[in-house]
């Protein structure tokens, strides 16, 4: 194993070009950690202190190797894009790319993972209404069974894990009164933005929050 001092270390961030990807990139960057921005288009970020793309397929294990290299933990924030398609196009990213990472991950040294699903995946599922079930299982049936298997691959590996579940999101500022509902009794449905989750996700790398925990984000 690596000894890898995390005050220095970059914080590796699959899927970093946008979305909360993109949004814990900006929150890390504006705290003055060092950032391995990791995703097909990360050439074409704009240069900034701290920054370093890194253009890679995530299901890709020599990409992914290089990219860990030197690295202090994960965040795993890779988006699906929208679509007709995923009605009946099978995905298999979120599991393909979390294999990767933990197959690659002990090798590089490198222990702490914080993986973004959503609320609905793993066993925060009978949360849900009746009627959200339905409406998740019609539009993203075959993304949640993905992150379902991501969830279960996670949860069973020997890394130090934290599984984040955002609600609905939105494009909105950062407002800093997320709340991070730790019980399983807690756990409810709701909307937040983006950026709060981002807030989180940093705040879970630089804090070691949640180590082998699954948390809901709402607001």
């Amino acid at each position: 194993m690596k000894d890898i001092e995390m005050s220095t270390a970059p914080i590796l961030i699959l899927g970093a070009t946008s979305g909360i990807g993109r949004a814990a990139m900006e929150e890390a960057l504006s705290r003055g950690l060092p950032v391995r921005a990791f995703a097909r288009s990360a050439g074409e970020l704009a240069p900034a202190e701290g920054l370093e793309p890194v253009a890679g397929d995530a299901t890709d294990a020599g990409d992914v190797a290089r990219a860990l290299d030197g690295a202090g933990a994960v965040i795993q924030a890779l988006g699906v894009s929208g679509g007709v398609s995923m009605l009946w196009k099978t995905v298999t990213l979120f599991s393909q790319s979390t294999q990767v990472l933990l197959d690659e991950m002990p090798k590089a040294g490198v222990s702490r993972l914080v993986s973004v699903t959503g609320f609905g995946a793993g066993r925060c599922r009978p949360k849900m209404s009746a009627v959200e079930r339905i409406g998740q299982d019609v539009v993203l049936g075959r993304p949640y069974a993905d992150k379902n298997r991501q969830e279960e691959m996670i949860t069973a590996s020997t890394l130090d894990w934290t599984i984040a579940r955002p609600v609905i999101l939105t494009n909105g500022a950062k407002s800093g009164r997320l709340k991070v509902l730790r019980e399983p009794a807690e756990w409810r449905n709701g909307l937040i933005s983006r950026k709060d989750v981002a807030l989180y996700l940093v705040d879970a790398v630089e804090k070691d929050l949640d180590i082998r925990g699954d948390v809901v984000l709402t607001r």
